[in-house]
C-alpha cells in the first residue's frame, strides 16, 4: 500500500469513527485555494466538525497530530471559514478535531480523536 493509499484508508477509517458514533458526513477532501478538509461531519447537536486526519505507519518517529501545526491549523481554520461561508453554515457551532489514525497488524485501523485539538 502507498502513501497515498493509506492516507486515503485512513481518511476513511476516521470518517467510519464519527458516522457509528451517530455524525452526518458533510464532505470529505473538499479543496479550497487555502487548504484541503480531510473530513467534515455534523454532530446530532448540530456542532460541524473539522476533523485533520493524519495517518502514520506504525513505528513512526514522531505522532500524527505533530504535523498539525500553527501554520497548518492556520491554513485549516481559513479554509474551513469558505467551506462554511459556502454552504451557508457560518452560524454553527464548529469544532477542530485531530484524527490520529493508524493501521494495524489485523488489517483493521487504531483511530484516536483528539476533540477540540485547537480553536478558530
Amino acid at each position: 500500500m502507498n502513501r497515498a493509499q493509506t492516507g486515503q484508508r485512513g481518511e476513511a477509517a476516521a470518517a467510519k469513527f464519527y458516522l457509528d458514533r451517530g455524525c452526518r458526513l458533510l464532505t470529505h477532501n473538499f479543496h479550497t485555494r487555502m487548504g484541503e478538509l480531510d473530513v467534515v461531519v455534523q454532530e446530532p447537536d448540530g456542532t460541524i466538525v473539522i476533523c485533520e486526519v493524519k495517518t502514520r505507519a506504525e513505528g513512526s518517529l514522531t505522532t500524527p497530530s505533530e504535523a498539525v501545526n500553527r501554520a497548518k491549523q492556520r491554513r485549516l481554520i481559513r479554509a474551513a471559514e469558505a467551506y462554511l461561508q459556502r454552504t451557508g453554515l457560518s452560524d454553527a457551532p464548529v469544532r477542530f478535531d485531530v484524527a490520529e489514525v493508524k493501521p494495524l497488524d489485523s488489517g483493521r485501523w487504531m483511530v484516536h480523536i483528539i476533540r477540540g485539538a485547537f480553536l478558530a
